[in-house]
């Protein structure tokens, strides 16, 4: 049904579209939009009044009106410069519009752009600039737009253009649309309910608005979102209004001048969708990467430098090209870098991206007749195989026992464990023998199975599985862009069940393992402590607890950690671990998450002291790596290439000088492979010289340069991968330097 868009076609601007259809649904929509939202009013006109009691964080508190005082009310008695710049509040936990009225008693939090939360809001409002900007400019239709990951920075939007293919030169247009959204704060980011026949008649020209309504259950409240002309089903929330957004770009894409394409809902037989990514700040100094024509300024008024935003003192604006995600890729901050640094360290990303690397260094390539699962040729396997004998070495120290799991279940499992509700779209499922099974995205429901398949005493706990086995996920075609997502990998994932009692020292303990592993690798990370969301499962008593018990064990790591209020899963809190590499770019790899619901979706329980008396364990989920996968991706960018000694597929290659000393290269070459070490002999008739550089351009850590004097005598000539000199050794002190090398993980 809608075919991927030809690349080499060139953009149409004067491409057709229905201006009387778009007039007539957008004039519906806000109609109906707008009398909705009367009625709601006078409704809460009708019984608002009640006094109500607002405490701010720091324990004062406010008196306001019930279904009449809103957050912002609050905002500007506090402190008019916070007034100016507060994008979102949160009521009792909640994030909550700063126009939407308090509904009662409540403790009220306001957040900026500098936090998460302020951020993803402002981000997520520029969705709907954005969504505005590509409706008006071509008639498309919306289907979903959401701020990007946590750390990924922007927000993107994918809709249905038809037979229209989108490129970069398309973008001028976007933004020239997305301009006039920002233009004044008489452009409201207003917010209605409602349910029943009213969100399909709002959106029935829409089809694919539609089937997420249809989705949804009959007697769900649905909240609907109108930015100028523009009404959307959106859960929320939003910034006050879009004056909030003063400098707004589309983002080209690292790998594709075109937007970037992908299905609806991932299926290959479903529409073709594109997607535009964008990035918005609300002061356009934060934008002075762009070239200036690019840049989006709010104010346009006489005064304003439009082309030349002034940077702080010491840096220049970057003169040409777009902002794009590579600036992010490595680690650009708001502020920026100098031109030359800038420019430097583009180029630098580019030179070291891993799908690059891996083709030269021949570690993996992907084929389309299998989309997102990767062949990993002999040397990438000799990396693979490292790492999780890394994490296996230390599974032996740290008491977890490896398992191995089947890798397709009945989808009664994932009936049992939720995920056939909630995460099934993400699946690969298949009929067996008039039996619907699927291939299982993750460990944890199959750990249930190993925990219960027998009696367990609370003598066995802590009980800490690890199993490697092989997982698939039903991920986008369009969102396959390398190793780092994929359709079938591999992590080094871990389960412990413990009691409450022993949540604390387990979870330092696998803060150590976490510690241990980032500082080999060269690692810095960051911690939070994700508390219990607006919805969860299980008392508020059992989370308190757990919620101390990991804030103990963050204390006692000696790390520093901060608290991100109402960011845990829906079954428990977790420790959110942000790794940073050497270009200072960030990423999620890690895991710890303490899970309360699957122990009881499975009943699982053990005996106690009192044999007669069964007790509920609780489930820590835990990866230090992640995905093996995406980790090689991130460990071949991290050394750009170079991977130490302990990791190498090419630790050694002995390079004889002529063909007389090539006998004893080969025996060399025995001794060093019969130590267990990845090593070559080059036994070409290149000059010496030239076998010299070819090892250094592939990689090899160790040149062992072998003449007739050096057989004479039981020795090699060894030189340093990016190092000139050289030195002499006895091939007993060779292997003993290789041993303390690889034991130091170097």
């Amino acid at each position: 049904m809608g075919g991927v868009p030809d690349p080499k076609l060139k953009p149409s601007h004067s491409h057709h579209k229905d201006d009387e259809y778009l007039n007539c649904v957008i004039t519906k929509r806000v109609a109906l939009f707008e009398s909705i939202k009367a009625q709601q009013i006078a409704h809460r006109q009708s019984v608002s009044g009640d006094p109500i009691k607002i405490t701010l964080p720091d324990g004062t508190v406010k008196e306001g009106k019930k279904w009449a005082t809103t957050p912002l009310d609050i905002d500007k008695g506090i402190s008019k410069g916070l007034a100016s710049n507060a994008l979102i509040s949160q009521v009792n936990g909640v994030l909550w519009d700063m126009f939407r009225p308090l509904e009662g008693d409540c403790e009220l939090k306001l957040f900026t752009f500098d936090s998460d939360e302020g951020r993803d809001t402002f981000w997520h409002s520029s969705a709907h600039i954005l969504g505005q900007a590509l409706e008006m400019e071509y008639g498309c239709k919306l289907c979903i737009g959401p701020c990007t990951t946590r750390g990924e920075m922007g927000f993107y939007y994918d809709a249905f253009y038809s037979e229209l293919g989108l490129n970069e030169d398309h973008f001028k247009g976007i933004e020239s649309g997305a301009l006039k959204a920002v233009g004044g704060k008489s452009n409201l980011l207003s917010a209605l309910k409602c349910q029943g026949i009213r969100p399909f008649r709002m959106f029935s020209e829409n089809s694919f608005k539609v089937e997420i309504i249809k989705d949804l259950p009959e007697d769900k409240t649905i909240t609907v979102y109108r930015c100028g002309p523009l009404v959307d089903l959106c859960r929320g929330p939003h910034i006050p209004n879009t004056s909030f957004v003063k400098a707004f770009a589309c983002l080209k894409r690292v790998s594709n001048f075109q937007a970037s394409s992908a299905y609806w809902r991932g299926n290959k037989d479903r529409e073709s969708l594109q997607r535009v990514y964008g990035i918005s700040y609300p002061d356009s100094k934060r934008l002075k990467f762009l070239c200036a024509p690019r840049l989006i300024p709010r104010d346009l008024g006489a005064n304003s430098q439009v082309n030349t935003p002034m940077p702080p003192s010491g840096l220049e604006p970057v003169t040409s090209g777009y902002l794009t995600p590579e600036l992010y890729a490595i680690g650009a901050t708001p502020w920026g870098f100098d031109s030359e640094e800038y420019i430097a360290r583009i180029e630098e990303a580019k030179k070291y991206d891993h799908r690059l690397l891996g083709v030269k260094q021949e570690l993996f390539f992907c084929h389309p007749l299998s989309p997102g699962s990767w062949f990993f040729l002999p040397h990438g396997g000799r990396i693979y195989n490292k790492l999780m004998d890394f994490i296996k070495a230390q599974y032996r120290e740290r008491g977890y026992h490896e398992v191995f799991s089947p890798t397709m279940y009945s989808m009664q499992l994932w009936e049992t464990s939720g995920h056939a509700a909630n995460y099934k779209e993400n699946m690969f499922v298949f009929e067996v023998e008039k039996q619907e099974f699927g291939l299982k995205p993750m460990n944890c429901p199959g750990h249930c199975l190993m925990f219960e398949h027998r009696v367990r005493s609370y003598r066995e706990l802590p009980l800490r599985l690890a199993d490697f086995g092989v997982l698939h996920r039903n991920e986008a075609s369009g969102a396959l862009p390398g190793l780092t997502r994929v359709r079938r990998f591999q992590q080094d994932d871990a389960h412990i069940f413990c009691r409450e009692s022993q949540i604390k020292d387990e979870v330092m303990g696998v803060l150590d393992f976490i510690n241990y592993a980032y500082n080999i690798f060269g690692f810095t990370y960051e911690l939070k402590l994700s508390t219990r969301p607006e919805k969860y499962l299980g008392d508020i008593e059992t989370w308190e607890k757990a919620e101390a018990a990991l804030a103990e064990a963050l204390n006692q790591s000696g790390k520093p950690w901060e608290i991100n209020e109402g960011d845990g899963a829906f079954y428990g809190p977790k420790i959110d671990i942000s790794v940073s590499d050497a270009l200072s770019r960030k990423f999620q790899c890690a895991t710890l998450q303490l899970d309360f619901q699957l122990p009881t979706r499975f009943d699982l329980s053990y005996s106690a002291e009192d044999e007669a008396k069964k007790e509920r364990p609780v489930m820590i989920h835990r990866a230090i790596l992640g995905s093996v996968e995406r980790m090689f991706a991130i460990l071949l960018e991290h050394y750009k290439g170079k991977w130490p000694f302990w990791l190498s597929p090419r630790q050694a290659i002995v390079c004889p000088v002529s063909e007389k000393s090539q006998p004893y290269a080969l025996k060399v070459r025995d001794q060093i492979h019969q130590a267990g070490y990845y090593v070559d002999v080059d036994t070409s008739d290149r000059k010496i010289q030239k076998k010299v550089r070819e090892a250094q351009l592939a990689q090899y850590n160790y040149i062992l340069v072998v003449g007739e004097e050096e057989a004479n005598t039981g020795q090699v000539s060894v030189r340093v991968r990016d190092k000139g000199d050289h030195s002499v050794m006895s091939m007993e002190n060779l292997l003993s330097f290789f041993k303390s090398e690889a034991a130091a993980f170097h």
